[in-house]
């Protein structure tokens, strides 16, 4: 984690401090049932509770942890030192370390997608608004990088939201998968713990119980989440390699948002560089970098071993940080994009006509021309505009052979713009809903 791609309610999700207040609830909790079902005396459950307000001691545990090579040891330790000797006695009764260790990595994934929501929501409406702003803000479409037809800009973000909203709906169903925990004991038989501490333990720590695990929580569940993490993060990436595209000095479409005193180079003052997407584009490649080892993760000897353990001690932290943190700069950056209808225009309008071709394709094989010889017309005159700077239209209308299937008129009709995007309202209400 870099503290430079983070922020601070996401960090403090992962902060020591956090890790072992949540140790501490599980443990406090599991010895709640524990004593209702009898197993352990009341006093000695209500006793724990006395460390509530405790702040742990992190360089304390880690002092311990030092001899006893043994982190989840060190903690009880320690919080034996808070609640004394005899009332610790019965803490952990009939639990292993993967009880406390998973169940508290999955109640922090799930907070962690609670955030990463957040930002989703903020993209999204960042994106809508934009996509409202410019429904009609007609550009060119490219395909391989070269002009291909009219669409919208307003398009351009809704594709975008939709792509967005379905990551969004992934991590909703990512963040039900990993809300699990298990107090099911060494290899997860229940053998000296009762299944009423999983299902208490579960339900004030705001899990469902693991079916059925064996000394760890299947791993899955943690494979869908980092690869959600991924999809979502190369959606973003999608988003920003467009924008950079825009913003090239030879297209200028849009550009980043550029602030006052800002500076793009050390060299060359005239500069203003695409650097929250080019930024965006590395963050990406650091979530996704996650996607591989989770999916490793999953294979693991009998019934567990701990290969999976410093992966995620790594990735947890450091993916969901840096997404939050993307999610975040991504919907500034739409909020603030600043966009150039009339460069959009010139654009399209570079070929002179050239992004209409195949409407009048279509209307030579409507008129009885073969396709086959539709495609020579309009090719040998589109060339002309490639290669010569010609007109498109005043080619065709010179064309006998174009005439002879076509009228000035049916020629001219064939550049309307609004053709193009007669359907606009039909695909907003596609992705936005009567909105």
């Amino acid at each position: 984690m870099i503290l430079r791609y983070s922020r601070p309610d996401m960090v403090a999700i992962w902060e020591p401090a956090t890790k072992y207040r949540i140790w501490f609830e599980i443990e406090a909790h599991a010895c709640d049932a524990m004593a209702k079902l009898g197993t352990i005396p009341q006093e000695n459950a209500d006793a724990v509770w006395k460390a509530k307000d405790v702040e742990f001691d992190v360089a304390r545990i880690d002092e311990i942890e030092a001899v006893t090579k043994h982190d989840v040891i060190a903690f009880l330790t320690h919080l034996a030192e808070h609640i004394g000797s005899e009332d610790a006695r019965f803490v952990h009764q009939g639990m292993t370390s993967s009880d406390v260790l998973d169940t508290t990595l999955n109640v922090q994934l799930t907070r962690a997608a609670d955030l990463l929501l957040e930002g989703l929501d903020r993209v999204l409406a960042a994106l809508k608004a934009r996509a409202m702003e410019h429904k009609d803000t007609v550009r060119i479409g490219r395909s391989h990088g070269i002009h291909a037809e009219p669409t919208t800009m307003g398009l351009t973000f809704a594709r975008f939201y939709a792509e967005m909203d379905r990551g969004r709906r992934r991590l909703v169903a990512a963040r039900e998968e990993i809300a699990t925990g298990a107090i099911s004991g060494a290899v997860g038989t229940f053998a000296n713990i009762d299944p009423a501490v999983e299902e208490h333990v579960c339900a004030q720590m705001g899990l469902t119980p693991e079916p059925i695990s064996t000394q760890v929580i299947p791993r899955d569940r943690h494979a869908m989440f980092f690869a959600t993490l991924g999809v979502i993060a190369s959606s973003m990436e999608n988003i920003a390699t467009e924008i950079r595209h825009m913003q090239r000095t030879e297209v200028l479409e849009a550009e980043e948002f550029f602030s006052k005193g800002q500076k793009g180079s050390s060299a060359m003052p005239h500069k203003r560089n695409p650097v929250l997407t080019e930024n965006l584009t590395g963050l990406a490649r650091l979530v996704r970098m996650s996607v591989t080892p989770a999916l490793e993760n999953v294979t693991l000897w009998h019934e567990r071993d701990i290969s999976h353990s410093s992966v995620e001690r790594a990735i947890g932290p450091d993916t969901t940080i840096t997404l939050d943190f993307a999610l975040h700069r991504l919907a500034g950056l739409v909020e603030k994009l600043v966009i150039y209808p009339q460069r959009m225009l010139d654009n399209m309008n570079k070929f002179r006509g050239l992004v209409m071709s195949q409407r009048v394709l279509l209307a030579l094989t409507q008129s009885g021309v073969s396709r086959e010889d539709a495609y020579t017309l309009v090719q040998r005159n589109a060339m002309k505009v490639w290669e010569e700077d010609r007109d498109f239209m005043t080619e065709l209308l010179a064309d006998d052979d174009v005439r002879a299937a076509l009228s000035e008129d049916e020629i001219r009709e064939k550049f309307d713009l609004g053709y193009h995007t007669k359907h606009v309202d039909t695909i907003f209400k596609r992705v936005f809903g009567d909105a």
